[in-house]
C-alpha cells in the first residue's frame, strides 16, 4: 500500500450485465410483492395462491442468472469463491441458532459487516447464496425462499452501498452499520410479510387484502397485519443486529479487512518464469 491509501478491494464488482440482470430481478420481485395493492376490483387475490410454484421457479431462475452474470462478469477468482463459501456457510449455520425465538437471528449482523467490507456486488451474491444454503440446512424450502434470497441480497447489498467505505472507521462506522442494520431488519420483515399477506383468506381475516377496498385501504390492512403478526419478531431481529454489531463488529470488521487485503482480489495473477 502506497501513499497512505485505504481504498478497499472488492471481491465482486458489478458490471453492465450484472447490473441489468439485478435490475430485472429486482423489478420482477417488486411487482410480485406489490401487486395486491394495485389489483383491480375484479381480481381474486386468494386465487393466485396456485401461481406460487410458477413464481417460485421464475424468481429462482432469475436469481441464479444474477449470481451467474455477476460471477462471470467480475471474473470471481478462487480466493473470492473461498471467502464466499466460508461466509455463506457461517451465515447459514448462524441462522438456526435463534429460529423460533423472538427474532433472534444473528446471521443478519454478519451480512451487514460482510457487505460493508466486500462491497454491494459481493453482498448481493452472499446474501442470496447464504439464504439458499440456510433454507437447505433448515428444510425451509418453499414458495417464500426466492423472496428470502432476494430480500437478503438487497439487505447485504445495501450495507455495501453505505457512504464512506474507505474513510469512515471506529465508532462512527459502527453507529452507521448498527443504524442501517436496525432499520433494514424491519424492512426485511416487511418485505417478507408482503410475500405471505396475499394468501390470507379474505373471508376468514379482516386483515386480508381486499381488491374492492382500493390501494389506501389495503395499505392500512397491511400495516395492521405487520403490527399484529411480526412487529415483535422484527424488533428482536433489529435489537440483536445492533447489539452484535457493537460487541463483535470491531473484531469481525478487522478480520474481514485483513483477509481482503491478504487475498488481494483485484491484483492480477502472475506466474514466474521457470528457473534453470
Amino acid at each position: 500500500m502506497t501513499g497512505g491509501s485505504t481504498r478497499q478491494a472488492r471481491a465482486v464488482r458489478l458490471g453492465p450485465r450484472s447490473i441489468a440482470t439485478l435490475v430485472l430481478v429486482s423489478a420482477v420481485g417488486v411487482a410480485a410483492l406489490g401487486w395486491p395493492f394495485l389489483a383491480p376490483p375484479t381480481a381474486q387475490v386468494s386465487a393466485h395462491a396456485q401461481d406460487a410454484p410458477w413464481l417460485f421457479t421464475g424468481l429462482l431462475l432469475l436469481l441464479v442468472a444474477v449470481v451467474a452474470a455477476t460471477i462471470s462478469e467480475s471474473g470471481l477468482g478462487p480466493k473470492a469463491v473461498a471467502m464466499l463459501g466460508v461466509l455463506a456457510a457461517t451465515g447459514a449455520a448462524l441462522r438456526p441458532l435463534g429460529a423460533g425465538t423472538a427474532g433472534i437471528e444473528p446471521m443478519f449482523f454478519l451480512m451487514v459487516l460482510s457487505g460493508r467490507v466486500l462491497g454491494p456486488g459481493f453482498g448481493f451474491v452472499l446474501g442470496a447464496v447464504t439464504m439458499f444454503a440456510s433454507a437447505l440446512l433448515t428444510g425451509g424450502v418453499g414458495p417464500w425462499m426466492p423472496f428470502q434470497m432476494l430480500s437478503m441480497g438487497w439487505f447485504t447489498m445495501g450495507a455495501g452501498l453505505l457512504p464512506g467505505p474507505d474513510r469512515l472507521r471506529g465508532r462512527g462506522e459502527l453507529l452507521l452499520l448498527a443504524g442501517y442494520g436496525f432499520l433494514a431488519a424491519f424492512v426485511y420483515g416487511t418485505v417478507m410479510n408482503m410475500q405471505g399477506w396475499p394468501y390470507l383468506d379474505p373471508d376468514g381475516s379482516p386483515l386480508a387484502p381486499d381488491p374492492q377496498a382500493g390501494p389506501l385501504a389495503n395499505l392500512a390492512r397491511f400495516v395492521a397485519y405487520c403490527l399484529a403478526t411480526s412487529l415483535g419478531w422484527d424488533l428482536g431481529r433489529a435489537i440483536v443486529t445492533v447489539v452484535l454489531t457493537f460487541t463483535l463488529g470491531p473484531a469481525i470488521l478487522k478480520a474481514l479487512r485483513r483477509a481482503t487485503r491478504r487475498a488481494a482480489f483485484e491484483s492480477p495473477v502472475t506466474f514466474d518464469a521457470p528457473t534453470g
